[in-house]
Formats: structure tokens, sequence, C-alpha cells
């Protein structure tokens, strides 16, 4: 994975770097460490690493000051034990991703806002030694060859990188992270994501073994969207999840995750295992719900198939700006499953399998919200029959914050008795318009 280093980065402090990468190196060799693999922070190898660390710092004759070796002791661990400089970001949980773009920038999201860091890598052999402590415990690789990766971290968050002769500014990490607490639906209605009478309705959705697309943008909270819906499977039920990188966090116990493989660093004519071949594998493992992370291929049509032939209540996010254009990108991707088909037919299989579109967005102050709720209802002709039956209605601006209201329309959706059959009477009030109401307007019927 040698990539040609660059001179130490701008602003980095050359001296102090070296020094910790070298008695970093030889705390690796003292611990018999391989390349890219991280020390465990049990007690035991802490302890023996504050040892092995003093008789170092006492054999370089050094003498700093109080706050300066606890900085050092630090930033050493955190190369031999963690991922370096970025090491102090992942812990952070005020931070929700991290995108180091060659070693002199590393930005950081908080609370919906980018901004810049001050911590900088030594150069580009550095933040090459960061890659392979997250992708080798993984089996995955990232050389000259194949410059890019997708992989994760021990808890789940999401990494992709990729390496020069593709990044031009040298080895680029961005680290899509994941709460450690799991987030609820009464979490999602305390940031005011969605609200009551949505939750209320998805609940019974998802009980009831609607299918369910989660629609949005890069950043939007779709995975976050899916965790929640995903808690209201039933225990008792059977669920397979798919994924590129495994970052669903089920609360469920009967639950069989699977994750793609590459190709394997000592194969590299060997075939991958790619979301498709995972999603027809899992029509053979009896699933009761089948979770697809993301559907970004020809595997949105053997999830369409799946929907089709009896495995209701199925789950799946696709990249898309509204429920209109998710219905364009699914068939879009149906098409790149090389089957040849007529539009028409894709459009009537997307129609006939799924449910319901859950649109999510993440608005330009930042937060995220569901923005529609939309049920398709069939087709007219050719034409997809999109009907919403919640709307986020923007109002303006207040002190950089986006305000609106999520407007029911009105209109209860064709799958009501579906509903019913399971045991969801909703009542009528949860697709009224409460404001328009109280304002002397008359809610829409149907």
């Amino acid at each position: 994975m040698a990539v040609q280093p660059l001179n130490p980065s701008p602003g980095v402090k050359e001296e102090w770097w070296r020094r910790v990468l070298w008695m970093a190196t030889k705390l690796r060799e003292s611990f018999a460490l391989a390349p890219g693999i991280r020390m465990e922070q049990t007690p035991e190898n802490l302890k023996a690493f504050q040892e092995r660390f003093a008789l170092l710092y006492r054999h370089l004759n050094l003498n700093l000051a109080e706050a300066e070796r606890e900085r050092l002791t630090r930033d050493v661990l955190n190369e031999v034990a963690g991922f370096g400089p970025i090491e102090e970001l992942i812990t952070d949980e005020s931070v929700t991703e991290v995108m180091v773009n060659g070693p002199a920038l590393v930005y950081v999201e908080r609370r919906g806002r980018i901004e810049l860091t001050p911590i900088k890598f030594l150069d580009n052999d550095h933040v090459l030694q960061t890659i392979e402590k997250i992708i080798k415990p993984l089996g995955r690789r990232v050389d000259r060859a194949w410059p890019l990766v997708d992989a994760r971290l021990p808890d789940g968050s999401r990494v992709n990188a990729i390496i020069p002769p593709c990044a031009l500014d040298g080895p680029t990490i961005t680290i899509r992270k994941f709460s450690k607490k799991k987030l609820t639906v009464d979490d999602l209605i305390k940031f005011g994501s969605l609200t009551e009478q949505m939750a209320q309705f998805l609940k019974a959705c998802v009980v009831s073994r609607l299918n369910i697309v989660v629609s949005g943008g890069t950043g939007s909270g779709k995975t976050t969207l899916l965790n929640v819906l995903s808690g209201y499977i039933p225990e008792d039920e059977r669920i397979i999840t798919v994924e590129d990188a495994a970052e669903l966090q089920l609360a469920q116990t009967h639950v069989v995750r699977l994750e793609t493989k590459p190709v394997e660093a000592n194969e590299p004519t060997g075939r991958p295992v790619t979301i498709r071949d995972l999603v027809i594998n899992t029509l053979r493992m009896r699933p009761e719900r089948i979770i697809v992370g993301e559907c970004r291929g020809g595997e949105a049509l053997d999830m369409l198939q799946a929907m089709n032939t009896g495995h209701d209540g199925s789950l799946t996010t696709v990249h898309a700006n509204s429920p209109r254009d998710a219905m364009s990108r699914l068939e879009t991707l149906v098409l790149m499953a090389g089957m040849d088909l007529p539009l028409s037919v894709v459009r009537r299989q997307i129609a006939s399998a799924i449910n319901l579109i859950v649109q999510q967005a993440r608005l330009r102050d930042g937060s995220r919200k569901v923005t529609n709720i939309t049920e398709i209802q069939g087709l007219e002709g050719e034409t997809p029959i999109l009907q919403d039956i919640f709307v986020f209605e923007e109002l303006g601006e207040e002190n950089g914050k986006v305000v609106g209201r999520v407007k029911p329309t009105g209109i209860r959706p064709s799958f009501m008795p579906r509903l019913i059959n399971h045991g969801f009477n909703l009542p009528a009030s949860v697709f009224m318009d409460r404001e328009a109401m109280a304002a002397g307007g008359r809610p829409t019927r149907r």
C-alpha cells in the first residue's frame, strides 16, 4: 500500500510527530503487533503500555512538562491502540462525521455543520497507517491496483478510504459515525425529525408487513431511520440483513447479518460477493423479513421479486431527493440488473411490490426530518400514482433554524383494511391537520 510520501504537512509539529511515531513503533514491536493490528485495550495491556512507555521515556532522556508528557502518552497510545490523530474525534460523541482530506486537512461535522479542526497527520504514510489499522482486521485491502475501499470501525461506523493515484491530494478517509446510544423513535420525535402521528402510522405499517423504502440524500439519516423502523418488527420474526458494510443495529435476537466480501488480497483473480449475491441467497434462508441496507444496483430487481413473492415486510433504502425521484431511481437500478426488461414491466413490479416511501431530508440548517410519507397506489396507464399521507411544510427561518411543520394531508391510505386486520384501527385524527382544523379549515377526507 506504499504511496510516495510528501514532505511533512504544512503546520504539523514535525519533530513531535516523528517522536510519537518512533516511540509507537518501538512499543508495537514490544507487544509483537503485526502491521495494521491495534493493541487490544485490556487493563493488563494498558498497564504494560504505561510501564514500557515510562522505560522508553527515560531511555530518551526526555524532560517534558507534565501537560506535554500526558499529551505524548496519549498520542503514542492512540498510535498503538487507536486510530492515530483522529482517535479523539472518533471517541468524541459530539462529532457525527470525520473527513480526512490528505494529511494537512481534517474536518468534522458537529450538529449538522462542517468545521475544520487543528488536527494534522505527519505525511501521507501516516494517513496510510491509519487506513491500514481500519481495514486490516476486516481482511480488506487498498493499494495502487485498487485504491478505494469501504470498511467499518468496531462500533459499526461506516468508513470509506481512497488513496493516490485516484486521490490527488493524498489519502482520504471519510467516517460516518453512529451514536453509541441507539436512537429510538422517541428521540426522533424529540429532535423534531418526525411527529407522534407519523410514528404511530409507521409502527402500524411495519407491524402490518408493508414493504417500505426509505429514500433520501447522502447524510440525510436514512440508516438511522431504518434502524428505528426495524425496531417495530416483532421479536418472534426471523430477520436477515444485507449490507455493504454492516451498520444496522437491530435490537431483536433472531437476526442473521450478512455483509459483502471484496476480492481477497491473496486472490486478486477471485470473485467478490456482492449485495445482489447475498439478496439472492437470503431467499434460501427462510427469511420473514429482509432488510437491505441500501439498494444501489441490480439487487433492486431481486429485492422487488422477493417482495412480490411472499416476503412482505421488507425494508430498504435508496438515494433520491423525493418520492417520485425514488421511483425513477428504482427503475434505473432494476435496469442495471441486465435483464433487458421493458420499462412498463419494471414499473408494474415496483408499484406491485412497494407500499410506502418514507422521504428523509437534511435541511440547510443541518437538521434531518422526514419530509414525506407517500403511498404508492399503483399505475394509471404507465404513470405511477403517488399519494402523500404526511408532508413537511417549510414556513421560513428563525435564528438560523428552518421553521416548519408536518402536515397530514387528510387522506387515508388505501391499505387501511390491512392495518385494521393486524389490529391497528388508527383514529381519524392521525390523518387530520389539527392546526388547519383549529384555524377553521376543513380537512380533506376520503
